[in-house]
């Protein structure tokens, strides 16, 4: 045992596998528990499968646990969107003035089954699949945590601190808040929810496989199908299919809801989505097979109880996905953490406090800009105003690189904390409007003062 005695990791996601890895390279000793199966047994059926986009955070933090080159091996880089217009057309817009610049198409499941591997290998970690958290006794010397399986039998675990990396309806927190006096605690469910669907190489879809490498089509952008109030989007995966994911209302004109029968889900995405409707040979069973499931903004607080549990990833702040940042998020909470267990030695509840502190005002902000995010890319992207807007931006960005940085930059291409990066944006907001105000009512004078020399 190292100084930290027993760690117990509750969730074997992305967030919960990196940290396993992490704590086990420096030297702890960890188990981690998972209320599903194993998904490295044969067989085994997954939950969600939507795409990830991994960027600079996330990278940074897999760098640290030496699995850059393994996970970036298999993922499509996307430089920039490609914006679908309601009569087919096609609007590339690249993410950075820098070409190089690009976030990483990635699939959840590989990405996991990649961090369990790793995690796996270090003789300090065990893992346990199907073993629901069903009730935490956070006794002052040891807390035990109850987990109950399949079969309904229960086993009782004790150990020294706990972690909470169980996903945004987490039984840690919830034990945390039955065990606690003024715990804060909210959720907000967007009345969109999203659906996936799918498009299949482009031999499966009767298009030339020799036009995009046997992709339907350009595999190197976030392609967006932006309607107003309402999106559908794509992702490229390695097998050269495209994971697509509506983000509709439930209910309303455009839900969810309306569509019932093969033919009005037919005819509605041959109305609102006419250039994709060729690509989908599958798009009515899709639709009626996949749920239709939610999305929920968590905020909480405190984080942690004492030096007994803390919570990571989305258990703590889970955000909507439209900024591309809930997996970067929480693999950043891993690095943070170590470097806070670093600094403090064996003084694990300021260790605790430092790192909630710390993160909280950061995924305070990004839960913030993925909702206006959202805004963005179902209402704004297919704008020309907007599109000269971002190419405003990449200007200035050239020509003043070491003031002017766009918030995406900062948020998708740089490790500088979300709160920064977004005060930052504000100030460069401000200073723009306040020179652009200055200008025009310079001009406005000057053509006062022509007029009246004139006359």
């Amino acid at each position: 045992m190292s100084e930290s005695g027993h760690i117990t990791i509750v969730g074997a996601g992305l967030g919960g596998a990196l940290l396993a890895c992490r704590l086990a390279q420096a030297g702890h000793q960890v188990s981690m528990y998972e209320r599903r199966g194993d998904p490295r047994a044969e067989g085994f059926v997954g939950g969600r499968s939507i795409n990830l986009a991994i960027s600079a955070r996330g990278i940074a933090a897999l760098r640290e646990a030496g699995l850059t080159d393994e996970v970036l091996r298999a993922a499509i880089p996307m430089p920039g969107r490609m914006i679908h217009d309601s009569d087919g057309g096609l609007h590339f817009q690249a993410y950075s003035k820098d070409a190089s610049d690009h976030i990483n198409s990635v699939s959840r499941a590989d990405l996991n089954m990649i961090l369990l591997k790793s995690a796996a290998s270090h003789a300090s970690v065990r893992m346990y699949f199907d073993h629901r958290c069903a009730a935490i006794d956070f006794k002052p010397a040891r807390p035990v945590v109850t987990f109950e399986r399949p079969d309904g039998s229960s086993v009782q675990v004790e150990t020294d601190r706990i972690i909470g990396a169980d996903g945004a309806f987490s039984a840690v927190r919830l034990q945390m808040m039955l065990s606690m006096d003024r715990f804060d605690y909210r959720q907000d469910y967007l009345q969109h929810g999203y659906k996936e669907l799918h498009i299949p190489p482009a031999a499966g879809c009767g298009v030339d496989p020799n036009r995009h490498g046997g992709f339907a089509m350009e595999p190197r952008a976030l392609h967006i199908w932006p309607r107003g109030g309402y999106m559908m989007i794509a992702l490229p995966n390695p097998d050269r299919s495209f994971t697509c994911t509506c983000f509709w209302p439930f209910a309303g004109p455009n839900g969810f809801d309306r569509l019932q029968s093969d033919g009005d889900i037919l005819a509605y995405f041959k109305q609102h989505f006419p250039d994709a409707v060729p690509l989908m040979p599958t798009l009515v069973e899709d639709f009626k097979r996949n749920p239709s499931s939610p999305l929920v903004t968590v905020r909480c607080a405190p984080w942690h109880l004492h030096d007994k549990a803390l919570l990571i990833g989305d258990a703590a702040h889970a955000i909507v996905p439209f900024y591309g940042q809930g997996a970067n998020a929480a693999f950043e909470d891993c690095s943070a953490l170590l470097r806070e267990i670093r600094q403090h030695g064996g003084d694990w509840t300021m260790t605790f406090r430092q790192f909630s502190a710390s993160r909280k005002q950061n995924t305070e902000a990004i839960a913030d800009m993925a909702l206006e995010n959202f805004i963005e890319m179902r209402d704004k992207t297919a704008s020309p105003i907007f599109r000269a807007r971002k190419k405003l931006e990449h200007g200035l960005h050239a020509l003043l690189p070491g003031w002017f940085h766009p918030l995406y930059n900062m948020i998708s291409f740089s490790t500088i904390p979300y709160a920064a990066a977004r005060a930052r944006s504000r100030y460069q907001t401000t200073v723009i409007a306040i020179v652009a105000g200055s200008l025009v009512l310079l001009l406005i004078m000057l053509t006062i003062w022509l007029i009246a020399a004139v006359t």
